[in-house]
């Protein structure tokens, strides 16, 4: 079978593998799209410091069951379309042990610490999978990582009470637009690239900031009665726009940090006491693969705006050196093994 390796930063191929075999509790899996994402970006580029190489990459998938082994419950029968959750747990850390499953000290993600999905076979556990009836496959291959997004509303406690500003309108973000719609919060978009703040007006948010054009403090006062907004959520990763997230959160606010920044972030911390701000961090993501599912299946999400290019497997590795080359360009890139 075929699989995708990029052996080192910059450096891709596609490969010959066996086709695995299916445990007693697994079941074998045919993949039908992947998504790439900013993690598989930085993989290729060669600044992701979870990663070691060569890696398969692809966590962000679409896949039909093959074959169940004896241990697999009778409902997950070969020809059912499915997602699935690409994390793990170890059972004994802090975070496991307050059942924060998704911020496991130990997790390996497929495709990051562990190879992942883009091959034409691939083994799973049957708990990890999702069944998701009447969605498309590309529906089912953004499940993930808009359930980071569903997840980091969910850290930020989000309400319909809230005004809500996400930072970076990347999936993830888009997701977390989408999530904080879907809890009738009022939601502020903010991204330096307008194609990106027209689909997020497709997720839900009723405003958007262009922070390239526009001065973000004043329009965020504007739209908060010089309040600022309830909860910020950070998707981009930049020093900028996590000291922006703190400077434009109201009094009191939560901000919540999806990306991390490449670099050191130096703070004006008295902001931090003065106006006693919960700070989180937004990992992976927990339950909401199901609610993230029902969103899709009442047409909350435009999954067709957000995918920039479907390109077959064998041209996985020039999809990705356009990507590094012109990253403002695209919002989602799949790979298609149909």
């Amino acid at each position: 079978m075929r699989a995708f390796v990029i052996d080192e930063p910059g450096r891709t191929r596609v490969a010959e593998l066996e086709q695995p075999v299916p445990g007693p509790e697994e079941v074998l899996l045919r993949t039908r799209v992947v998504g790439m994402c900013g993690t598989d970006l930085s993989t290729f580029r060669g600044k992701n410091p979870l990663v070691s190489y060569p890696r398969i990459p692809g966590h962000e998938i679409a896949a039909t069951i093959v074959e169940a082994g004896s241990g697999v419950p009778e409902h997950l029968r070969p020809g059912l379309n499915v997602t699935l959750s690409p994390y793990t747990s170890c059972g004994k850390c802090a975070s496991c042990k307050r059942g924060r499953v998704n911020a496991c000290q130990f997790n390996q993600t497929l495709g990051v610490q562990r190879e992942g999905a883009m091959k034409d076979y691939f083994t799973a556990h049957w708990s990890k999978l999702y069944v998701a009836e009447g969605l498309t496959i590309p529906e089912l291959s953004v499940v993930e990582p808009l359930s980071v997004g569903f997840h980091a509303a969910s850290r930020g406690r989000v309400t319909a009470e809230d005004t809500v500003a996400v930072i970076g309108c990347g999936v993830v973000g888009l997701g977390a637009i989408a999530a904080s719609a879907y809890k009738n919060a009022k939601v502020i978009a903010i991204d330096v690239d307008d194609r990106k703040l027209a689909v997020a007006r497709q997720a839900g948010a009723a405003h958007t900031i262009n922070s390239r054009s526009a001065n973000v403090h004043d329009e965020l006062a504007a739209l908060t009665g010089n309040l600022g907004p309830d909860v910020i959520i950070e998707a981009v990763g930049m020093p900028a726009t996590f000291r922006m997230a703190v400077e434009e959160v109201a009094f009191t606010g939560r901000v919540v940090y999806i990306g991390y920044a490449k670099e050191p972030v130096d703070y004006e911390t008295r902001l931090f006491v003065m106006k006693e701000i919960d700070i989180l961090g937004s990992r992976n993501a927990l339950d909401e693969f199901g609610t993230v599912i029902d969103a899709l299946r009442g047409g909350r999400f435009p999954v067709d705006a957000i995918i920039s290019r479907v390109v077959p497997l064998e041209e996985a590795g020039e999809a990705l050196k356009a990507w590094s080359d012109d990253p403002g360009a695209y919002v989602k890139v799949q790979i298609s093994f149909e």
